[in-house]
């Protein structure tokens, strides 16, 4: 069978949702993405590329929810629905895995319960004490980190390390641990670059290819400095919060952070506990995140075995993941819900366009046209965990609330991958509605390599509106 007869349940599917496929002029990439945040105060303090922006989110809780109440997302990266939701009164509650993202979100509240004055005071007293210290060997590097800062660049990080490491534990400890953290990119080598970390030209690296210059490259002095300033700038005597014209009082509940994976803690949530859930999983697009944010992973003490066991239990979005069936199935019978978890698993493997998509990777593996032969494992992995995830998120919503969530599709060996299409229909399989398919006006335009061998084509970047039934 030729790749092009692999089409029709895909086609199927298309134009059995086409009339909920909706060109949505107001959803502009900067409002869908972290760009529309960069100029917000703490969004600003560091980069964190991924999800999307606070306006979206205000944007479709108050379109479609009149009044404040019980808010999930299950993939919480730097608590963006979170801390949205908790300004305009709803009782947030997020689940994220990343150790990155879990430490910007208590970062994010620790912002809210410090005075500019505290922060000065304490920096002058970390700074004094630092040449006084013996050095310390805090950081420790992992493969992809070592090198990465110049030695006196090392000694101040480690210096810093070790004095904060002894201020009490509070709100005060965890945004000054945060004010290092969040200029690690500027003092090293290195620059975070799609799913890797790009070398500059001086580093200590063997490197291949045409040299790197990421620019001026920081002293730790300069680029703390800087921080310092940007942060007692956004945080005013006046404000208890950092959102802008915004005052948190006691009616506004405290952000509920749960770390861990949504796979795993999602099943033990009450039925119908919640009125919305808005959120960004990872795409199936290859972006390892233990790379990308390997300097701040080691910042926050994680060692070779610490990343490579978190890569593991990330939602499969790279090729190194490897099959959790085992896993969910031995969640769900602690949990006593083998039939659901079996009820699931049947869902997965009946949906026809789903089938019809391992196929067509199965087939472009034996032909030799994918660049890495472990995409085929990866998609099907996958799509297996987000049925999962959309089962669990229909579930734990109470009748008539909403999902909303943002993805982009894919396209492998030439082959487009409808992501938005595929969860659809696992979603109306789960006892959703399907309302609308958001689609960006600007697609997302697919790999160089990708082009060169099969042509430009826009993919698809959509939110999606589902409605429980």
């Amino acid at each position: 069978m030729s790749i092009t007869e692999y089409q029709h349940q895909r086609q199927f599917l298309y134009q059995k949702m086409r009339s909920r496929i909706v060109t949505a002029n107001l959803l502009t990439r900067r409002l869908v993405s972290f760009q529309a945040n960069k100029l917000l105060p703490f969004y600003r303090w560091f980069k964190y590329k991924e999800g999307f922006s606070a306006q979206l989110v205000s944007f479709f809780l108050e379109k479609l929810h009149n009044k404040p109440g019980k808010l999930l997302d299950p993939f919480a990266g730097m608590g963006t629905t979170l801390f949205t939701g908790q300004e305009l009164g709803w009782q947030s509650i997020g689940i994220e895995l990343l150790p990155v993202g879990a430490f910007v979100i208590k970062a994010r509240e620790a912002a809210n319960h410090v005075s500019r004055q505290e922060i000065q005071k304490t920096v002058q007293h970390i700074f004094s004490k630092m040449p006084t210290v013996d050095l310390p060997n805090t950081l420790k590097h992992i493969a992809t980190t070592k090198d990465a800062f110049l030695p006196e660049t090392e000694e101040q990080i480690n210096r810093y390390i070790s004095v904060c490491s002894s201020l009490k534990e509070g709100y005060l400890k965890t945004l000054l641990q945060f004010a290092a953290f969040s200029i690690l990119e500027e003092i090293s080598f290195t620059r975070k670059d799609g799913q890797f970390l790009r070398w500059d030209y001086r580093s200590k690296r063997d490197l291949s290819g045409k040299p790197f210059d990421k620019g001026k490259i920081y002293t730790f002095d300069e680029a703390f400095q800087n921080k310092i300033e940007m942060i007692l700038d956004d945080i005013s005597e006046t404000r208890t919060s950092l959102f802008e014209n915004a005052k948190l009082t006691a009616k506004h509940s405290p952000i509920q952070l749960i770390e861990g994976t949504c796979l795993e803690k999602l099943p033990s949530m009450e039925d119908n506990s919640f009125d919305f859930i808005m959120t960004s999983p990872p795409y199936c697009n290859r972006y390892d995140y233990t790379r990308t944010y390997a300097l701040e992973l080691v910042y926050l003490g994680k060692n070779q075995d610490d990343v490579r066991n978190l890569r593991q239990a990330l939602l499969s979005c790279t090729v190194e993941n490897k099959d959790k069936k085992d896993f969910l199935k031995a969640v769900y019978k602690t949990h006593d819900k083998e039939k659901w978890f079996n009820r699931i698993h049947k869902i997965y493997e009946s949906n026809p366009a789903m089938k019809e998509v391992n196929a067509v990777l199965d087939e472009l593996n034996r032909l030799e046209l994918l660049n890495n032969k472990s995409v085929s494992r990866m998609v099907k992995n996958y799509f297996y965990e987000m049925c999962f995830v959309i089962a669990e998120m229909s579930r734990l919503l109470k009748r008539k609330g909403y999902c909303v969530m943002v993805n982009d599709n894919v396209r492998y060996g030439g082959e487009e991958i409808p992501v938005d299409l595929i969860l659809s229909s696992f979603a109306e399989d789960f006892g959703f509605e399907v309302k609308q398919i958001y689609v960006l006006p600007q697609g997302k335009g697919n790999s160089s390599q990708q082009m060169g061998t099969y042509g430009k084509t826009d993919l698809r970047k959509c939110v999606y509106l589902w409605q429980k039934k």
